[in-house]
């Protein structure tokens, strides 16, 4: 049939069956026809159909950028992301890089800890092994690993692309740059939007006490027929994933951010304490007793079998649920963190992302800086953000239609890139950061699961270590 000479609904029907209209395409032009709510569904399930069926092998849309050098007989070792959803892609990236150049790449996977994969970085570069060309880094990790590292000031600047500034300022350390910004991340909360529709609200909540209603009333409701569901689940561990919730409960809630800017131990005040203590109240009533061990993955696990009405993670999670198999496509949204009740609540989402950095150690060094340049480069984090939902750390492709057609939500975080996340106070306390964090989320850890039965206290004695760390400064 000629398409062309078709009604308005039956061209928009045949694109949905083959692929050629995407989900917003079919709303947008089914809203405007004043399509029926059984046909929308119609059109949108055969869309979806043949999304699902024409899903790429991982990596397929990374394009080698121009001006990569010959590596032929190069060899390098790179420590990459955990073990996970994300190896593929990684392990197509490398592929690609060893394509375009003639450098082999040996991929390893980091712990999923991070925590445990500083341990790892520090043991390594202590011994100024040279087994390990180049790394991913966390955003918290320059001032620590600063001396192991080649300076890569003027190896961002191969494409001219402009990065945000914050982030490569929180790179820089006297004067070098430690890694170039791969990708960035922020807290984000999760929600299921079928389950608020059914369960009658309107939005999702804006503070933690609308949460506490929310995912209490649907979790009520939906073990009914489901024992196994939840109304949140987090990242309660004691790691380095329990620093980035805690610090946004407690800054949400108008209490300071650890160590200030100054140095001042701003920990122990009722603002603070108070978030811990809310936290505490969720374990075993609208999260699991076991949410006290989870990390993102556990979280993101009883999330995506459609066991939980809220999550917080980071945005990573959100292509993971639109997979073509996930029980939960086009069943969620992103919003902000929810925002306490104390004075001065705001709401709070904790900076994170990973940086590349070659080590001072490396044998194959222009090798190395080759292939960070080429993972940080506009068009592996372009791939890296539609196939993976990685936030990429380069300005303007936020306004890329490609990347804000597979994650509409990037555009309302570039501000939030921009100026507005909240950063651990990884930069004032320099290499003494891995023992303010351990020393805090030990602490939260306590309290959530009850071991520091007295939170108050708990607290101050936080504080009391906070403040000899912060003397050796």
């Amino acid at each position: 049939m000629d398409n062309g000479s078709a009604s308005p609904v039956t061209r928009l029907l045949a694109e949905a069956l083959t692929g050629r209209a995407s989900r917003r395409e079919v709303l947008k032009r089914a809203s405007a026809l004043g399509l029926s709510a059984p046909l929308v569904g119609i059109m949108l399930s055969a869309q979806a159909h043949v999304a699902g069926a024409q899903d790429a092998e991982p990596g397929s849309l990374i394009e080698a950028p121009e001006g990569l050098p010959d590596l032929s007989g190069a060899k390098i070792n790179v420590i990459l992301g955990q073990d996970g959803p994300v190896v593929p892609w990684e392990e197509a990236a490398c592929k690609k890089f060893s394509d375009a150049t003639g450098c082999q790449v040996t991929r390893t996977s980091g712990p999923e800890s991070a925590t445990e994969r500083l341990a790892q970085y520090q043991q390594l570069l202590a011994a100024q092994a040279s087994d390990v060309d180049a790394m991913t880094i966390d955003v918290i990790w320059p001032g620590i690993l600063a001396p192991h590292a080649v300076d890569l000031s003027e190896a961002i600047t191969w494409q001219g692309a402009e990065y945000f500034d914050r982030i490569v300022n929180n790179n820089t350390v006297n004067g070098k740059l430690v890694g170039i910004p791969w990708y960035t991340d922020a807290g984000i909360l999760y929600y299921r939007t079928d389950l608020l529709q059914k369960h009658g609200f309107e939005a999702p909540p804006q503070t933690w006490t609308e949460l506490e209603e929310m995912a209490s009333a649907i979790q009520d409701a939906e073990r009914a027929d489901n024992p196994d569901f939840y109304g949140f689940v987090w990242q309660g561990a004691a790691y380095e994933g329990l620093t980035c919730d805690a610090l946004e409960w407690q800054v949400s809630n108008g209490g300071g951010v650890i160590i200030e800017e100054d140095l001042t131990v701003s920990v122990n005040n009722p603002q603070a304490i108070a978030s811990f203590e809310r936290a505490r109240g969720w374990v075993g009533t609208i999260s699991p007793e076991g949410v006290t061990t989870y990390k993102e993955e556990d979280a993101r696990g009883v999330w995506q079998a459609g066991n939980a009405a809220f999550m917080r993670n980071w945005p990573y999670a959100y292509s993971l649920g639109q997979a073509s198999d996930s029980v939960i496509r086009d069943k969620f949204d992103v919003t902000l963190v929810p925002k306490g009740d104390g004075e001065n609540a705001v709401h709070a989402d904790t900076l994170g992302g990973w940086q590349m950095m070659v080590s001072a150690y490396s044998k194959n060094t222009d090798a190395a800086v080759a292939f960070a340049q080429y993972m940080t480069s506009r068009e592996v984090q372009k791939s890296f953000a539609i196939e993976e939902s990685r936030l990429p750390t380069i300005v303007a492709l936020y306004d890329d239609a490609d990347v804000l057609e597979a994650n509409p939500f990037f555009g309302s975080l570039k501000d939030v890139f921009l100026g507005g996340a909240v950063a651990r106070p990884s930069t004032v306390t320099s290499d003494l950061y891995n023992e303010v964090s351990t020393a805090y989320f030990t602490a939260v850890n306590e309290i959530l699961t009850g071991q520091a039965s007295d939170a108050a206290a708990r607290v101050a004695q936080l504080a009391d270590q906070l403040q000899g760390i912060v003397s050796e400064l």
